[in-house]
């Protein structure tokens, strides 16, 4: 019996090297202490959606962030969040539409993921009411992650060298679970703020405009540019769902798919401006390549529908702006880039580290 016993503890040690993992810590995972992460905004931007059953913590966040770039969640292991969510271009893709499993080719544009922790609803039509269950669409989806069921995620995450530790660092427990996986994806979620723009360093009185850039500004937050309406100083979106004069006839009815309103066809949650000098290309199909374009458009009014919003007052009209005036709307847009956001270590890819 002793060599028996014997032989068994053996056995747990050397596979407790072999994961590099400690035994006593991870058996002993309801002794785990949590450190609490602080999101840091400014006071122009509302209180951060943060659910009771998922603070946000170091722990958690770190678990999320190895999560959100590991192509572990794809079912071939080739696809991960980050593929078509890359911090190069504010969380957004580069491409019209992201390439999933097989090269599959989603029909909208990636969404970024800026300041999602001040959100209520998430995607282009807002079929997601939190960032918990956000994910689970992209996960079963079959043009991008490609899963078939949580099974077999659980398995391969299971079967990983270190997931099983920080699972108990951030939950107290080397049980893994869709629910914890999603959590601790949304808790990096909502730490991917972004504050430190030129504009706001204006805004606190740190530096000045250029002519140009003051120029822009009152071109967008007046009905000069009518800019301000659905895109509102602070988070720069106003997180609703608007029709504005994109086509005549739908080929993507949008916000309907969801609510199954007749007002709602083709209505598209307006995407925050932060950082849209990088998170180009434009609009839910992405067909518009450059800022220029876009600031045309709005500039030509857009197309009359039935169901075109209010708020779009210049269709058929146009703001007719001049060149110098699109060119100074221009500059104060770039205002708006955050290098230290799109550098930001701790946004960045934990395995290349």
């Amino acid at each position: 019996m002793f060599k028996k016993i014997l032989i068994l503890l053996i056995f747990l040690f050397y596979a407790c090297e072999q994961y590099e993992q400690d035994c006593t810590e991870i058996d002993n995972c309801n002794d785990y202490n949590l450190t609490y992460f602080d999101l840091v905004y400014p006071s122009n931007f509302p209180s951060p959606n943060i659910p009771n059953d998922n603070p946000t913590t170091f722990e958690g966040v770190n678990l999320g962030r190895h999560l959100f770039y590991d192509p572990i969640l794809s079912s071939d292991n080739s696809v991960s969040c980050a593929s078509c969510h890359k911090q190069e271009y504010a969380f957004g893709d580069n491409t019209q539409y992201s390439f999933g499993v097989n090269n599959s080719v989603g029909s909208r544009n990636a969404s970024t993921i800026i300041n999602s922790a001040f959100q209520l609803e998430y995607d282009w039509d807002g079929k997601s009411s939190s960032l918990e269950t956000q994910a689970i669409r992209p996960i079963f989806n079959e043009i991008e992650l490609h899963n078939n069921n949580w099974t077999e995620i659980v398995e391969r995450i299971e079967l990983s060298e270190f997931y099983s530790e920080m699972f108990c660092q951030a939950f107290g427990s080397t049980d893994i679970d869709s629910l914890k996986i999603l959590n601790a994806i949304a808790q990096f979620q909502r730490t991917i703020i972004s504050t430190n723009s030129k504009f706001d360093k204006w805004l606190r009185g740190e530096l000045a405009f250029t002519d140009e850039e003051i120029d822009g500004f009152n071109i967008f937050s007046t009905e000069r540019g009518d800019c301000f309406h659905c895109h509102p100083i602070g988070l720069f979106t106003d997180n609703l769902f608007h029709n504005n004069g994109l086509d005549e006839t739908y080929t993507d009815l949008g916000r309907y798919e969801v609510t199954s309103n007749p007002l709602d066809q083709a209505s598209f949650k307006s995407p925050t401006l932060r950082n849209i000098e990088f998170s180009s290309p434009y609009m839910h199909d992405g067909r518009f390549a450059t800022l220029d374009e876009v600031i045309d458009f709005y500039d030509f009014g857009g197309y009359d529908s039935p169901n075109v919003d209010p708020l779009m007052k210049y269709v058929g009209q146009g703001l007719l702006l001049s060149q110098q005036e699109k060119d100074n709307l221009k500059a104060f847009l770039l205002t708006l880039s955050d290098d230290e956001f799109i550098n930001n270590p701790d946004f960045s890819n934990p395995f290349n580290n």
